[in-house]
């Protein structure tokens, strides 16, 4: 043992674990944004902007730091991403140095580390942290520009800090490191909550560490003390020391006739005060615990100042100013995340609230009171109208751990409990009419005669009239284990460990986002037939076996880690627990989230790779038993090595090297290229804003488009800035005053119709103004009302035709005026502000549409006055009638425009064979796959095949549908090849198409009757297409082509002639 230096070898080893995975993460980071939130991250880091709450500003301000280091703005993103990966490569360092402690204290408690043992607890904690590494949701995390790398970075740093404490808890100076402990937990305020569920692993080490003798009782104290401090710090101690802040500073300006920031200011004096007091005094009297927990407090607090940031830039005016945190209120409102509405945890409604109405006792419900500055009597006013202004849904639907919550997720709920009974409401049981109209709904439910979707449509229709049953606490638990637990966390853990179908998002099904381990018979008694798997399948990058050995490794080791030491154990297992299933508690997810939410548990994983390493350790006890440690050793760590790690890493590396991806920033590129200049574009949600924001705000891109996305467009601040030049954009022409939509003022806007006669635009947005234009509610709030929904836009053809707002081709066809019927009861704020906009702009500006939706209201509306034009949709005075059996067309197509338009996209290099093809870009291929196939039929329409040739080659090179999918999308091109007098290639793309439909078809059939029942609108749907293409043959003339190919359809077709299909 003198021979062997253990702390030099657990330095190195942990430094060439750091080393592994930073090489690793270097060579597979993404060089720019990605989609979802990275744009928008690093946009608001480079440039300290606001982002969305709860905000991250440590994570911004360090952002900030690693762009200075950029050669170009081109690499801003690149020096952005490597934050994620710098942090990553550090996690792997202390889950390295967390797992050496914990085990060769294990260890040293029932036998001696001499050589061998001390090698092999290194060993076994180097294949964990390895085993981490290449795991699928952490790596997937660390080549993004996204908090959870960081985040996951500050848990590893906390419970190693932790272990620390925990050895030198009784030396002089010893907390020394619970207030580093302190500090760190503040700080991680300012990158992501998450970090702080590392708080009841740490109050276990102080726990285990001063009672010797654990009590049932004490045990139980323990947890509830522990979970206290959780919620102490978290609900407690920053959200009162905001609302400390928010009702001083309103108090001293309104109360005391003091300027503006002045109560903030006094706070912090007391609060500073308060401290050197307190320290002062408990030091003088001998009190050192109490000494202790104020210098944690205080820690606390100062790590959490990382959070002035956001007032601080928020006064700024920055471009990106999310809800403008300006003040200690707003501040606290950011924090509490209040723009995202209330997720019920403990006790709350259900989704059959929908069908109840209000509650009958108390049908409303105050609000609180938002405080804004108003300069000109230097006082802070009221400016919603908070009393009886929230809605109060039936008490009766009101339950304990309301799993089953949103009323947009009916849907999905019922498929896991079943639809809601129902009874007709006792004072209506004597209508005959209704009784019918029940007993005939339950027969036709009852007979198949109508689906889920129609009950939920009965029930939304006649719940006045009936009471409906809630979701019992049993549903409630039931769904939670089944879907929050299993799907939402089982399903994650196996991932990473186990193995991974594909990288397609989870339906619930067989088919796509399961966990698979790559044996046989276990993934066929799980999912299904494994027979004649499609290429698709097995060529999918996402497609990754472990073969359970992993899963197996962390299971040894969390048994072998309990079984030595339960104490220890139960440290590890909070951190587990608390990172895994108490978080999904927490989070209340629904069916389904729009993406797959494995990234936010991998602390979770982190644990569980700890055990790993315990694993390799366990066997090595067992394998030593039979033959010599100095040859167990090496034996047991160079297998574990290749059947975890390197398995793992072979495995994982293709659909996690996003190294020379540019998919995401070329989508961003086309959007805004498709704008004419100075143009207005309106955007929906994530994936079509932060991409463009981040190609504007940081590499200077089409400045000059003012981009506003509606869904924020319900926000006073968001309005308040769109009025705003930003760089070469000028501001909105907005003309309603801040106090007139200021808080809740026109949230909606009731229709109550007066009149049957079309209201020019501009005296509908002028009665709107008004404030004497009110009804009363029942809960006598008064509301401003409209009294007609058919809107007039006159158009003037002259300031059309000055304005060159469409093509001279189109002048004899542009419209005298555009009619608009507003649908619904009510004109929701967004969309007055876009009305009010189209009614100054008088056609000076151009107006876009994102294609993010096929809402009428997105649109405004207007439909029918559309042009296509690249990528999104320009508002147009050209009436193009929108079928709906058309959809997703809309509009008519400049032909000449759109082509010289598209000829000149940056495509990126999403036709690479090199790079991986993420599920967001391959389902971008649908939208430029449509939009270049409509192009394409309007210049063969046109009579100008070369260049419709040329879109065809142009949508099959930039979208190869060996990369893509999405087949369907195909049809068309198909049919242009064979108009443009390209038959052999029409053959050619669609042998490759078919293929793909035969593939699936006969996978299928793989499947038992019972499990095909669960596939059926999969296989419909491959048939459904793959006839189509018999279509596009016959259609064009191909006869002996198709009639070749239509005994081949019939042959599939047959093989599932139970669902109807019929032949060609």
């Amino acid at each position: 043992m003198s021979t062997f230096n253990y702390k030099k070898w657990n330095t190195i080893l942990g430094w060439l674990a750091f080393a592994i995975a930073l090489v690793t993460y270097t060579l597979t980071v993404e060089p720019t944004m990605s989609f979802w939130d990275c744009g928008e991250y690093i946009a608001t880091s480079a440039k300290l902007e606001v982002g969305h709450p709860p905000g991250a500003p440590l994570y911004q301000m360090l952002g900030a730091f690693f762009a200075m280091f950029a050669i170009g703005k081109e690499n801003i993103a690149l020096m952005v991403n490597m934050m994620s990966v710098f942090s990553s490569a550090f996690t792997i360092l202390f889950l390295f140095w967390s797992s050496t402690m914990i085990l060769k204290k294990l260890v040293a408690s029932y036998t001696d580390t001499q050589k061998d043992n001390s090698v092999m607890i290194l060993g076994a904690s180097f294949i964990g942290a390895l085993a981490f590494t290449f795991s699928d949701s952490f790596w997937f995390n660390a080549v993004e520009a996204e908090v959870y790398a960081m985040a996951t970075l500050l848990i590893a740093l906390l419970l190693w800090l932790g272990l620390r404490w925990e050895q030198d808890m009784d030396e002089p100076k010893g907390n020394r490191w619970l207030l580093l402990i302190s500090l760190i937990i503040g700080l991680s305020f300012g990158v992501h909550f998450m970090a702080l569920l590392t708080i009841p692993s740490i109050g276990f080490l102080y726990y285990f560490k001063n009672y010797k003798t654990v009590t049932f009782k004490s045990f139980v104290i323990a947890n509830v003390i522990i979970v206290a401090i959780l919620l102490f710090i978290f609900k407690l101690l920053l959200p009162y020391a905001l609302a400390f802040f928010g009702k001083t500073e309103i108090f001293m300006v309104n109360s005391l006739g003091l300027p503006f920031d002045s109560g903030s200011i006094f706070a912090l004096i007391v609060i500073v005060a308060f401290f050197i007091y307190a320290l002062k005094y408990t030091k003088q009297k001998g009190h050192p615990f109490f000494n202790t927990i104020l210098l944690c407090i205080l820690f606390v607090l100062i790590g959490f100042s990382t959070w002035m940031m956001l007032p601080i830039r928020a006064n700024a005016n920055t471009p990106i100013n999310e809800n403008k945190p300006s003040d200690a209120a707003e501040v606290l409102a950011y924090y509490n995340r209040e723009q995202y509405g209330v997720n019920p945890l403990f006790y709350g409604p259900q989704f059959t609230d929908e069908f109840a109405g209000l509650d009958p006792d108390n049908p409303y419900l105050d609000k609180a009171p938002n405080y804004e500055r108003d300069y000109k009597t230097g006082k802070y006013v009221i400016v919603n109208d908070y009393i009886k202004a929230e809605q109060n849904t039936d008490d009766a639907h009101k339950a304990l751990l309301p799993r089953m919550w949103s009323t947009e997720h009916v849907k999905g709920y019922i498929n896991f409990s079943g639809v809601p009974k129902f009874e007709i409401k006792p004072e209506y049981a004597g209508e005959k009419e209704l009784i019918e109209i029940v007993a005939e709904f339950r027969d036709a439910y009852a007979s198949k005669k109508i689906d889920n979707d129609d009950y939920i449509t009965f029930l939304r229709k006649f719940g006045q009239y009936l009471d409906v049953q809630k979701p019992s606490f049993i549903d409630n638990l039931s769904f939670m284990i089944e879907y929050q637990f299993g799907y939402m966390y089982g399903r994650y853990l196996l991932w990473n460990f186990v193995g991974r179908q594909n990288d397609n998002q989870g339906r619930y099904d067989n088919l796509d986002g399961n966990w698979m381990s790559g044996i046989k018979f276990i993934d066929e008694l799980h999912l299904g037939s494994q027979d004649n798997l499609p290429s698709d399948v097995l060529n999918n990058k996402g497609r990754n076996f472990y073969y359970f050995l992993p899963f197996i490794l962390g299971l040894i080791g969390l048994m072998y880690h309990a079984q030595r030491d339960l104490k220890s154990f139960y440290v590890l297992l909070a951190l587990f627990l608390f990172t895994g299933l108490a978080l999904k508690i927490y989070l209340n997810e629904r069916p389904f989230e729009p993406r797959e939410r494995d990234y936010a548990l991998v602390g979770s994983f982190y644990v569980f790779a700890i055990w790993i390493g315990f694993g390799v350790y366990a066997i090595y006890e067992i394998v030593k038993e039979k033959i010599a440690p100095k040859i167990a050793s090496p034996a047991v760590l160079i297998v574990s090595l290749l059947a975890v790690p390197s398995v793992m890493a072979f495995q994982n590396w293709d659909d996690h090297d996003r190294s020379g991806k540019y998919t995401a920033i070329a989508m961003a590129k086309q959007y805004l290229d498709s704008c004419e200049p100075n143009a207005i574009l309106y955007t929906i949600g994530d994936n079509d804003t932060f991409p463009l924001w981040y190609a504007q705000e940081i590499e200077g891109y089409r400045t000059d488009v003012k981009l506003c996305c509606t869904s924020l467009l319900m926000t006073d601040w968001y309005i308040d800035q769109m009025k705003n030049k930003t760089y070469n954009s000028e501001g909105l022409d907005i003309t309603f005053d801040h106090n007139q939509y200021v808080g809740d003022n026109r949230d909606g806007i009731l229709f109550s119709k007066q009149t049957e006669n079309r209201w020019d635009l501009k005296s509908f947005i002028a009665f709107a103004k008004s404030e004497t234009n009110l009804v009363e509610m029942e809960s006598g709030k008064m509301l401003h009302y409209l009294p007609t929904n058919k809107v007039r836009i006159p158009i003037n053809k002259n300031e059309i035709i000055k304005n060159k707002v469409v093509n001279p081709k189109f002048n004899d066809s542009i419209v005298p005026y555009i009619d608009i019927d507003i649908s619904g009861n009510v004109l929701y704020k967004n969309r007055l502000i876009m009305l009010d906009v189209l009614a100054n702009n008088n056609w000076k500006r151009p107006i876009y549409f994102s294609p993010g939706s096929f809402g009428d209201d997105d649109y405004l509306w207007m439909k029918d006055f559309l042009q296509l034009d690249g990528m999104v949709y320009k508002l147009v005075p050209v009436k193009t009638p929108y079928k709906e059996e058309n959809y997703p067309d809309m509009g008519q197509i400049d032909t000449d425009k759109m082509y010289n338009t598209v000829m000149k996209f940056d495509w990126g290099n999403g036709d690479s064979s090199k790079i991986y093809h993420d599920p967001e870009t391959r389902r971008n291929s649908i939208s430029t796959r449509n939009n270049l196939s409509r192009l394409m039929y309007a210049l063969i329409d046109e009579g100008k095949k070369d260049k419709a040739k040329k879109i065809i080659d142009l949508a099959i090179s930039k979208t190869p549908l060996e990369y893509y999918g999405y087949y369907s999308t195909l049809n068309s091109l198909a049919d242009g090849y064979y108009k443009v007098g390209e038959t052999q290639k029409a053959r050619q793309l669609m042998e490759k198409v078919m293929k793909k439909y035969q593939e699936n078809i006969t996978y299928y059939k793989t499947f038992k009757p019972s499990e095909q029942l669960h596939l059926t609108s999969d296989i419909m749907t491959d048939l459904y297409h793959y006839k189509n293409l018999l279509k596009v043959m016959k259609d064009n003339k191909d006869t002996a082509y198709y009639l070749k190919n239509k005994t081949t359809y019939n042959s599939y077709n047959k093989m599932f002639e139970q669902y109807g299909g019929e032949e060609e």
